[in-house]
This record gives C-alpha cells, sequence and structure tokens, in this order.
C-alpha cells in the first residue's frame, strides 16, 4: 500500500514536473515571437510584404523602381507560396544574403545589404516569429518581370560580390552601449542607409557618402548626417526623438512619402530606449556637406498675400491657386494654425530639390499623428502643381529652388527611368557584371590558398 502511494506520488511530481518545463518553454517560446515580432517592425518588413488591403506578409505590394516594378513576396509560413519550408539556415541566407532556398538571388529592393548585420540571436528570433507568430497565406501574389537582362537573376551574384557587404554588425568598444545600440539599429534593421545613401550607376550605395542624401526617383531622402548646414546637426535630441515617433519635429520638418510610412509603420512603434539610441548615434554620424538645405538667413521673410489683389483679380496665379488650394490650413500668411504647421521657412522648401514639395502636393501626406494633408493630383495639371511648388519657394521658402511642369510630370509618372535601362539594351551591365564577377571569384580564392 505505501509502496503504491510512493509511486503515484512520484508519477504526480513527475507530471507535474513536465508540466512546468513545457510551460517554461511555452513561455520562452512566446517571449521569443515577440522578439522577433519586434525586429520585424524594426526592419519595417510589413511596409513592403504587406500589399495595400491585402493579408500581412502575403506580399504583393509594388515597389516602383529605376529599373521597374518590383513586387514584394510572400513571406508568411506557407509551405506552397511562402517560406514556410525554410530552414533556419535558409532563411538566415534570404535575409542576410539575398538567396532565396531555390538559390536564386533576390534583387537588392530587400535591403539585404544592411540586414546581413543582424546578430545571430534576433535572426533567431526573427525566423520564431515568421515561422509561428504570422498567419499562412497561400497566394504568390504577381510576380517580378524586369526587362532583359535585369530579368537574369545571376547578374545579382556578381553584384553581390561587388557591392554587398556580408560582414555582421561588430560593436565599438570606444563608444557607449547606447550608441552601438543606435549603430545596429541604424546600420541593420532600420536600413536607413537604403534610402539616405547616394548611389552609383550600378545602384550600389557610394562608398564614403554614408547617409548625405539622396533621390529616390520621386522623394528626395535628406542628407542626416551631423552636418550643421547640410544635416541634422543643429537638431535637438528633443526634435530627432519626435520626428522619428510622430513625423513632426516641432520645429519645422515634417515627414513625407516613404519616410512617413517608415514612421507610421516602424520608428513609431519603437521603444523609448531605441528612439533615443538611434538619434544618439545619428548625432554623432560624420559630417557630409552634401545636398546641403538652405539656411535662415537665405531664406526671404515670407511675403503675405494681399486679400484685395486675391478680390480684385490682380493677384498671380500662383497666389490664387495657394488660395484656393493652401490657405485654408496654412493661413494667408504660410504661418499655420492649430497645430497645422507653417509653411514659412518650413523644412520642405529649403530642400536643395523641390521634389518633396511636388510630391506632397500631388499624393498629400496621412501621419498616424497628426491632421492628413489631401493629395491634389487630380485637382491640378503639371504646369498647376508646378507653379503652386514654385510660389511656396519664393514666398516661404529657397526662393533659388524651381521645378518645372516637366519635372512635375516625371514625379506624377514615378520619376525617371535609370540610365540603365539603355545601357542595358546592349546587354553591357549583365555582361561586365558578370565578368567582373568571375574575375573577383578567382582573384579570391587564389588569396585563400
Amino acid at each position: 500500500m505505501k509502496k503504491t502511494l510512493s509511486l503515484s506520488l512520484t508519477g504526480v511530481a513527475l507530471a507535474l514536473s513536465l508540466s512546468a518545463a513545457a510551460q517554461a518553454d511555452e513561455s520562452a517560446s512566446a517571449a521569443l515571437i515577440a522578439k522577433g515580432q519586434y525586429l520585424a517592425t524594426a526592419g519595417d518588413c510589413g511596409a513592403c510584404h504587406t500589399a495595400p488591403g491585402g493579408k500581412p506578409f502575403a506580399g504583393g505590394l509594388s515597389l516602383q523602381t529605376p529599373l521597374g516594378s518590383i513586387y514584394s513576396t510572400n513571406i508568411t509560413p506557407s509551405k506552397t507560396a511562402g517560406i514556410g519550408a525554410y530552414s533556419l539556415t535558409d532563411f538566415e541566407k534570404a535575409v542576410r544574403h539575398g538567396v532565396r532556398k531555390d538559390g536564386a538571388n533576390l534583387y537588392p529592393a530587400m535591403p539585404y545589404t544592411s540586414y546581413s548585420k543582424v546578430t545571430d540571436e534576433d535572426m533567431k528570433a526573427l525566423y520564431a516569429y515568421f515561422m509561428q507568430g504570422v498567419q499562412p497565406v497561400d497566394d504568390k501574389g504577381p510576380q517580378t518581370d524586369l526587362p532583359f537582362p535585369f530579368n537574369i537573376r545571376l547578374s545579382m551574384a556578381g553584384w553581390n560580390l561587388l557591392f554587398a557587404d556580408d560582414k555582421p554588425f561588430t560593436p565599438d568598444n570606444s563608444k557607449s552601449a547606447e550608441w552601438n545600440r543606435g549603430a545596429y539599429l541604424v546600420e541593420g534593421l532600420a536600413h536607413c542607409s537604403t534610402c539616405h545613401t547616394p548611389r552609383n550607376a550600378l545602384m550600389a550605395e557610394e562608398s564614403g557618402k554614408a547617409l548625405a542624401g539622396a533621390s529616390l526617383g520621386t522623394w528626395f531622402a535628406p542628407n542626416i548626417t551631423s552636418d550643421v548646414h547640410a544635416g541634422i546637426g543643429s537638431w535637438s535630441d528633443q526634435a530627432l526623438s519626435a520626428y522619428l515617433t510622430t513625423g513632426n519635429s516641432g520645429e519645422g520638418s515634417q515627414a513625407g512619402g516613404p519616410m512617413l510610412e517608415a514612421i507610421n509603420k516602424s520608428f513609431s512603434h519603437l521603444t523609448p530606449t531605441d528612439i533615443k539610441a538611434i538619434t544618439a548615434y545619428l548625432r554623432d554620424v560624420p559630417a557630409q556637406q552634401i545636398n546641403p538645405t538652405a539656411t535662415k538667413t537665405q531664406i526671404t521673410p515670407a511675403k503675405q498675400v494681399n486679400e484685395l489683389e486675391l478680390l480684385s483679380g490682380n493677384a498671380s496665379e500662383g497666389a490664387n491657386l495657394y488660395n484656393s488650394h493652401c490657405a485654408s490650413c496654412h493661413q494667408l500668411s504660410g504661418e499655420g494654425r492649430n497645430g497645422l504647421p507653417a509653411l514659412a521657412g518650413n523644412a520642405a522648401l529649403r530642400r536643395p530639390v523641390a521634389d518633396n514639395a511636388v510630391m506632397a502636393v500631388l499624393d498629400g501626406l496621412v501621419p498616424d499623428h497628426g491632421q492628413a494633408m489631401p493629395a491634389f493630383s487630380r485637382h491640378m495639371n503639371d504646369q498647376q502643381v508646378a507653379t503652386l511648388v514654385n510660389y511656396l519657394f519664393d514666398n516661404f521658402g529657397d526662393a533659388r529652388v524651381q521645378t518645372t511642369p516637366e519635372r512635375v510630370k516625371e514625379l506624377r509618372a514615378g520619376g525617371n527611368p535609370s540610365p540603365l535601362l539603355a545601357v542595358a539594351k546592349g546587354g553591357m551591365v549583365a555582361g561586365g557584371v558578370i565578368v567582373l564577377a568571375i574575375l573577383l571569384f578567382f582573384v579570391r580564392r587564389r588569396q585563400r590558398k
């Protein structure tokens, strides 16, 4: 009897022990998935891999590039349409090196050149999230079909040999833990250089010009180095943190286009500690004097539109367009009101090009925080948009910067195509990259011997 009772108690204790272990494993798994979800948000994965009105991470979003449309892929755990059959190694190769499970190369529209810096620990968390925390969607969506020779994905192998940096993030021991966390996020998951670093003729980031500003085809990503005039060196920590979390610095800068999307879907969801780390790192990025913005001393004082001129019909076309479409929110003086931003001296009107102002007029701005700006692409033709934008720069910004109806037409259509397309008709780019890749392969192999 006692022996039976002892065995029963032992069995109960074993069952309780196994249950506790299972609960601990489940808790650890849940924590890993939650961490992966946060990292995926920091990497802004959903912005590209979720089409408007589509299911999360099911792909199908058309990414407009100078080489043509690239459709984002399904990265749900579907085994027929997504990455459900990927092992951790397969996942790591795709994220860090831009190589799919079938061995085909991804296009660098997927920022694997930055994601290569993700640590092994964070890679495991991302894998856990995408495999266990995302609902599978069995739909492949539209497929990318770039013109020849860019439809030959093998050419990306040569591009990777030339330009991809697959080195993991290495902390700088001379810097603080906060600085290193900011560097890890900016250089890695947040992939800031993808937009803010100029690119060379082969669409690779230019060496030595990190975060110095670049045109994205339509929007212009400004210089965000520590330079006082060209970059954000004059920004306060508070202004930069506010900008990253709300899209509004409170000091005359409002986000638009891809940056606003990144803030809405990524930066605004990061912890205050991570935002503080990003701020600390950006404030310390080596200064670049490329793509400077106009200083306050170069801005002509705003000219308030005379209401009598508007009523009498003697006002300029730009003034009339401004009165009809902008003044109700920004006032005739451009000073803004009730939380709506001032245009007088606004950073958007101090850029080296007028593209961002044109795009804001065409597409509008829809922040998660604050009031939206409507799109006017259906209400104004190219000439009217150019006239209005030039009026804004003349009266509230840097009058030396102007645009044209022809440029508005290009921006409305998605920007200029890459000159590589013209060159590629003769196959020169693909052939040149492949030849260089082969040469580099043999050089590296010889060096290893």
